[in-house]
């Protein structure tokens, strides 16, 4: 008899309360029934045998409702999971919706669609191109109202760009200054991140004072001029403005002129804002341009407003001679542009700092005045360092300055090291923007 003959026999029989297979001779099976309570326990063989206890049926009814009550369990376990991915989803995607809304509302940017722009640029033509930086390609555009544009369009390769583009949305959006430049809008569409600004015609300040034939293009009210246009812009980012700015790369390339000449401080993907009555910062990611950094900020990363003081002088004194503070040589001594303003002054012999094509147009005393104010914004301790508002009076009156102390890097520097550097200086047409890591 098979097994489930023997079940069948069993469920007839209402003593019968367990059966097993049974082997006998000949190869044969047969059952053993167990009656009444199991008490009377065959003892089997040493491979063992299974034996099957018949259950209530009322016990049978408890095990499958048990079975559907986990079923139930589970089925509303995975509802409930999947009706909170869901909500998950959707809250997700209403925030990107929201931001997307806020960058128009919140700051008031207007949006270009993508056509209007590769329009523009002759679909990002190379001819159209007028420069490249760490955010990415810049393109010359034309709108269809005729209006120039400067397109600056993220790399999709460059996180650093996707760092700088988030910046320039959030502080120069809420900007507003003649000596700023004005950013016009936005392209965002798939994969594409765009700034659209105003188009300045004249390019960049360094296109002139380091061009022997162009700077001569610049007497010297013209660069009296654009030395207090930085300067006031400067003072609008960290006082005057709803955000304390700090511009972090401030040099001769990211200061821009308009068809009149007029300076407009641009690229604020390195900048940082600072609260309250706070003045500045540290980090240790430090980014910048060397040449313009000052010692505290590149040494031990700390930045503050007098940090852009520092680039500010430096860029003073590159102004009035016509010299790149990185990379500068001279004949008699291995000091660069800051160690060679501080020995003339010192020496009285400031006039030597002067650039030659200034010659016919220099008003002596306001030069030699903007030496000083550059020297006194280069100085080694930040705490001696004026800030913007007293630089902008001291440059705006003739009332006695005081005497400036030593330069941050005034130190002579290693001949064949210079020589080193001024080689890989000349490879290069731009000036490059780093980042350096230092451990804290």
């Amino acid at each position: 008899m098979t097994l489930e003959g023997c079940r069948q026999v069993c469920s007839r029989n209402c003593s019968c309360t367990a059966y097993s297979s049974l082997d006998i001779s000949n190869g044969e099976k047969g059952c053993l029934f167990w009656f009444g309570e199991l008490t009377d326990i065959r003892k089997l063989s040493g491979r063992g045998q299974d034996i099957y206890i018949r259950m209530d049926s009322s016990e049978q009814v408890s095990v499958a409702g048990s079975n559907r009550k986990k079923a139930e369990i589970l089925a509303v376990s995975f509802s409930l999971l999947m009706a909170m991915i869901l909500l998950c989803l959707i809250l997700l995607y209403k925030r990107k919706k929201k931001k997307k809304l806020n960058l128009k509302e919140d700051f008031e940017l207007p949006l270009f669609q993508l056509s209007t722009i590769t329009r523009a640029t002759n679909n990002f033509s190379v001819n159209d191109k007028i420069g490249e930086g760490g955010f990415g390609p810049v393109y010359k555009g034309v709108l269809e109202d005729g209006q120039e544009i400067a397109v600056k369009r993220l790399s999709r390769t460059s996180m650093q760009g996707l760092d700088e583009f988030k910046n320039e949305v959030i502080y120069i959006a809420k900007l507003q200054h003649r000596n700023l430049v004005r950013l016009l809008g936005c392209c965002i569409q798939g994969e594409e991140k765009m700034l659209i600004y105003e188009y300045m015609p004249n390019k960049s300040l360094d296109s002139y004072i380091f061009d022997q034939t162009k700077s001569k293009l610049l007497d010297w009210p013209k660069r009296f001029d654009i030395i207090n246009g930085i300067a006031r812009g400067l003072l609008y980012l960290h006082q005057d403005s709803r955000l304390r700015i700090i511009h972090r790369d401030l040099k001769a390339s990211n200061v821009l002129l308009d068809i009149e000449m007029n300076p407009k401080i641009s690229d604020f993907g390195l900048a940082r804002s600072v609260a309250g009555n706070e003045m500045g910062a540290n980090t240790s990611h430090v980014v910048g341009t060397h040449g313009y950094m000052s010692p505290e900020y590149a040494v031990d990363g700390i930045f503050s407003v007098k940090s852009d003081v520092f680039s500010f002088g430096v860029l003073v004194l590159e102004i009035v001679s016509c010299k790149k503070n990185r990379g500068f040589v001279h004949q008699d001594h291995n000091l660069n542009l800051l160690g060679h303003a501080w020995k003339l002054y010192k020496e009285d012999r400031s006039l030597e700092l002067i650039d030659e094509e200034l010659a016919d147009s220099c008003h002596i005393s306001q030069v030699l005045r903007s030496i000083q104010v550059g020297l006194l914004c280069v100085q080694q301790s930040p705490e001696d360092r004026p800030n913007m508002s007293s630089v902008v009076l001291m440059l705006g009156n003739e009332s006695p300055l005081p005497e400036a102390k030593e330069p941050g890097y005034f130190t002579e520097r290693n001949i064949f090291d210079e020589a080193k550097s001024g080689s890989q200086t000349a490879s290069s047409k731009n000036e490059v923007t780093i980042t350096l890591l230092y451990p804290r």
